[in-house]
């Protein structure tokens, strides 16, 4: 999951050089944290939010396959 969210978020960035994901395993859901530089922020989220719901809405489709339940955070 990791990986599929980097190369979307890079894909969308001007920076993608400061594009950090990181993965946190809990004891419900496995959580991965994205972050990016503040001018690209708004690239990531989208006018009202749609940008970071269609992520969202593909990891949870690729995490269908492990049957997980995933969180993707925006820091």
């Amino acid at each position: 999951m990791k990986e599929l969210v980097r190369v979307i978020a890079t894909s969308l960035v001007d920076h993608p050089d400061q594009v950090s994901v990181t993965e946190k395993e809990t004891e419900k859901a496995l959580v991965v944290e994205l972050s990016v530089a503040p001018e690209d922020m708004g690239k990531v989220i989208g006018k009202q939010g749609r940008i970071a719901k269609a992520i969202r809405t593909v990891v949870k489709a690729a995490a269908t396959k492990d049957e997980k339940k995933v969180v993707v955070d925006i820091v």
